[in-house]
């Protein structure tokens, strides 16, 4: 039986405290169920061990790198001259078309264009990174 090869090697430290009076199998029990108690404690506690390629990869990648360029694009933009930084928010930030972003301004549109081209090279050079900003283009 299973039981009786666990209870006789299981450790007993207090074998001398040990009185022979009694029913043997309510003893075997006893520690077939303290050994059983304790191997779930000890499960409990270590956990489930998983393979590394079971673990899925994560659904999102990290956002840091959004909110530093994001940090980067907001201090170019602070640092362009107040005509092209009106220019450049309300196309490139509010959506606007040209026509209506020149009339807002009280500006010819060829003027708009202008300092659009001129905030988009700044915004290039500032940030150090040909690809960006994603603005749109005139066709």
């Amino acid at each position: 039986m299973i039981w009786c090869r666990i209870a006789r090697n299981a450790p007993f430290p207090r074998r001398g405290l040990f009185r022979p009076s009694g029913e043997v199998r309510a003893r075997l029990f006893t520690i077939l169920v303290n050994l059983y108690r304790n191997s779930l404690r000890a499960t409990r506690r270590h956990g489930t061990f998983l393979a590394m390629d079971a673990i899925a990869e994560p659904g999102t990648p990290a956002l840091q790198p959004g909110h530093i360029a994001l940090a980067e694009m907001a201090r170019a933009i602070e640092t362009l001259p107040l005509e092209q930084k009106e220019a450049i928010l309300l196309v490139a930030l509010e959506g606007l078309p040209y026509a209506e972003a020149a009339d807002i301004l009280k500006i010819p549109l060829g003027t708009l264009m202008s300092r659009l081209g001129r905030a988009r090279s700044a915004l290039r050079l500032a940030t150090g990174n040909p690809a960006e900003p994603h603005l749109r283009t005139v066709k």
